[in-house]
């Protein structure tokens, strides 16, 4: 189904057309979030497919290494969520393609007369330089072999064969060979190579996202023009397809968009790890993805870390704010989010300054998602146009929205007149409109305190 944007119903494709306007009020719906997406460089892993990591689950078939591994450290931090919320339920990860990788290798088991086996790292990368396959003759069955594939010197498959032919290729290895074997203490496989990404990978990394839904895009370089593209990337999906994610990225000062959020601020890890603010995308990132629709950031805490690289002034604070950056600060012993909002700095009548805080894109993105998946898969084709038709469109979304009040995402109950289904200008068309408030979390408290 087609969706995104509409200033006249002229749309050709049938689909589900959104905009969003300020008049003090904003939409909401009950779609759930959790899914982050990060292009990157890799040592091991399939090159240029998506690969989904759930939270909990073994990352050493994607990555190569287990998560409390320093070469999966993105990863957890990706997952960490904050001290009030939950970190993503799914990383989408797309491992970038590299000029000069290569894949580990050895030859092992050559009996006289005979080849021997090459063993050959399942994927390019140094992570491949850490197996080593040996080879024991049987102790009952001296015909027969068992091949041991070994990573960081722990058994991860064994087979037993007669011959090389023989050998199937596990989740680390392929054997290629033909003949007898010889056994043989063991050989490291070596070669590994993980290469160099040009930017133009990431053309082909965002091709290949663009078909999966998420709500974040996480960015981790510090190439200009890359991050340009990916913020290019996201406000096309919101705009022209109907399906409304952001971009964590750091150095996208002056990106003034409601789609790009950007950290500047580095951090220093409890065990003394100093992260920079391009890595520091990776918990922004997934603290971003798992906040639901009816969540803010605002003061959440960064576990885990103990302090910022550079502490600003009140004044520099509030400067950075201004510019439409969040603020990593030290306060009562924790890192937290000063206030949690993207980078949109120029309002107009339409996209007004509420659109400056995640809160409402979350909200705004959740409704979007949420219509166009429902109303796609359930109504379009399905329902007449008539009064009947659109009133069960009216209840669908009134029931949604009551759902969103009692989570608080909404501050006033919403009732009947706020929302109307009219048919368009085709027979084919109908217009939504949607009048709400935003039940938004206390940022700031006043106090007035007389003392006598």
């Amino acid at each position: 189904m087609a969706g995104g944007n509409w200033t006249a119903q002229n749309k050709v494709r049938p689909g589900v057309y959104i905009n969003f306007k300020s008049d003090g009020t904003a939409a909401a719906a009950m779609g759930e979030r959790g899914t982050a997406a990060i292009p990157r460089a890799l040592s091991w892993g399939p090159v240029g497919t998506v690969t989904a990591v759930s939270a909990g689950e073994d990352t050493a078939p994607s990555v190569g290494y287990a998560l409390t591994a320093p070469q999966a450290l993105f990863l957890r931090e990706m997952f960490k969520g904050t001290n009030v919320t939950s970190g993503p339920s799914t990383v989408l990860l797309y491992r970038l393609a590299a000029e000069g990788a290569a894949a580990a290798s050895a030859v092992i088991g050559a009996a006289e007369g005979a080849e021997g086996v090459t063993v050959t790292a399942l994927y390019p990368g140094v992570r491949g330089n850490d197996i080593a396959v040996t080879i024991a003759a049987g102790v009952d069955e001296p015909e027969r072999f068992t091949v041991s594939t070994l990573v960081d010197a722990q058994v991860v498959d064994a087979q037993q064969v007669a011959a090389a032919d023989e050998l199937k290729p596990n989740a680390w290895v392929t054997f290629f060979g033909q003949g007898p074997l010889a056994a043989s203490a063991g050989a490291s496989l070596t070669g590994g190579a993980d290469g160099t990404v040009q930017p133009a990978a990431y053309a082909a990394a965002l091709e290949a996202l663009e078909p999966h839904s998420f709500d974040i895009l996480a960015y981790d370089g510090t190439d200009s023009t890359v991050r340009s593209a990916m913020a290019a990337f996201v406000r096309r999906l919101a705009e022209q397809e109907g399906r409304y994610a952001q971009l964590v990225a750091s150095g996208a000062q002056n990106a003034d968009s409601r789609y790009v959020i950007n950290v500047n601020d580095g951090v220093v890890l409890d065990d003394g790890t100093k992260l920079a603010a391009h890595e520091v995308v990776w918990w922004l990132a997934g603290a971003q993805a798992g906040a639901q629709y009816y969540q803010s950031l605002t003061y959440a805490a960064y576990p885990g870390a103990a302090d910022v690289t550079e502490r600003r002034t009140a004044s520099q604070i509030e400067s950075v704010i201004k510019a439409g950056d969040i603020v990593l600060a030290r306060e009562f012993s924790q890192v937290r989010i000063e206030t949690d909002i993207n980078t949109l700095t120029t309002y107009t009548q339409d996209i007004g300054r509420v659109y400056r805080k995640n809160t409402t894109m979350r909200v705004c993105s959740s409704l979007a998602n949420d219509l166009y998946r429902e109303f796609s898969l359930n109504y379009l084709g399905k329902v007449k146009n008539n009064e009947e038709g659109r009133g069960l469109f009216k209840a669908a979304v009134l029931g949604r929205l009551k759902a969103m009040y009692e989570r608080g995402a909404l501050s006033e109950r919403p009732v009947s007149e706020d929302v109307t289904v009219e048919r368009g200008e085709s027979p084919d068309s109908i217009v939504i409109t949607v009048a709400l408030k935003i039940g938004d979390a206390v940022e700031k408290v006043y106090l007035t305190i007389t003392v006598s």
